[in-house]
């Protein structure tokens, strides 16, 4: 038991470091490129929060571990909406821009609704042994490409002024070299231990990849958009949630199906609607509601909601 904690623990520790190190090196070999700051915050800064998610998820399914798979992905799509907006908003209130009105909002409301049309009858009361397919991934990853081709069209009239590094070649290799080798052995450490704790403690696979697993793969969301609240870039904070939801689910979840379907085994279909809802109450906050603001007691709303989802996770486990 200590030693699945030990290897639970150091898996954290090896993917965020190892996310952190990859998305430097990936964004210093993007500028000597002079590739626009642009494209690197719409790519690599944004899909390097999520490859915690990415590596965990990806590496759970291909051995089998669908529970955690799916279940990282739902958790941590929850944890960002519910906790990590919650948090920040409390910090400092949160205005959505234009932009995230009309792209990131709509979005992050489709990956949601798209989960669920791919997870298939048993969330209207069909089979219990339902699964996501890899034509469900396939069609997850059609709206990926739909979104990237969204994105990159609004933003084409944008300016973006050109970056070059300064960084040595050979720093730049380490970088993505280490941070490489890091998400590959952390999320091996990773899953090993979760599933070993979720063993010893009979607690299922789904439940631990929903709390603790999730939580821990959305470290690097948290830190991100807790930073910038304080110092008041509060853009970056919903940027960096809305955009981390959406590639959980049309890149992260599109890829594993893809490879392997996952079985929803272990999940009820509170758990998707947890997600719909705060993604639904996150949308008309930001549409219809106010100054399109999430203020401190809608902060403090998203909060409670969140620890009550975990209350009633713990109960029924």
């Amino acid at each position: 038991m200590i030693l699945s904690i030990i290897s639970f623990i150091a898996g954290i520790l090896c993917v965020i470091y190892g996310a952190d190190w990859l998305t430097k090196g990936a964004s210093e070999l993007a500028r000597r490129f002079k590739i626009s700051e642009l494209v690197i915050g719409l790519t690599i800064v944004a899909l390097g929060t999520s490859l915690p998610e990415f590596v965990i998820s990806l590496g759970a399914a291909i051995r089998g571990n669908s529970g955690i798979s799916l279940g990282n992905i739902i958790g941590s799509n929850i944890f960002n909406t519910l906790l990590i907006l919650g948090v920040a908003a409390l910090i400092s209130p949160i205005r959505f821009s234009s932009k995230m009105l009309s792209r990131e909002l709509p979005f992050n409301l489709l990956a949601s609704v798209a989960l669920i049309l791919v997870s298939g009858s048993m969330l209207v009361g069909g089979a219990d042994n339902e699964s996501i397919t890899r034509y469900g991934g396939m069609l997850l990853l059609c709206f990926l490409a739909i979104f990237i081709r969204y994105t990159f069209s609004i933003s084409a009239t944008d300016d973006a002024e050109e970056q070059h590094s300064t960084v040595p070649f050979w720093k730049i290799a380490l970088l993505i070299v280490c941070g490489l080798s890091a998400l590959i052995a952390g999320g091996n450490l990773f899953v090993d231990g979760a599933v070993a704790v979720a063993t010893s403690l009979g607690v299922s696979e789904a439940v631990v990849g929903i709390t603790i697993v999730s939580a821990g793969s959305s470290l690097p969301e948290l830190a991100v958009s807790v930073n910038a609240a304080r110092k008041g870039n509060v853009g970056i904070a919903l940027g960096n949630v809305l955009g981390s939801n959406i590639l959980n689910i049309f890149f992260i979840l599109g890829c594993s199906a893809s490879i392997t379907p996952i079985p929803l085994d272990g999940f009820s279909f509170v758990d998707y609607y947890v997600l719909l809802a705060a993604s639904l109450l996150v949308y008309i906050v930001g549409r219809f509601w106010g100054k399109s603001t999430i203020n401190r007691w809608e902060g403090g709303i998203l909060v409670t909601s969140y620890v009550a989802y975990l209350s009633y996770l713990i109960y029924v486990s």
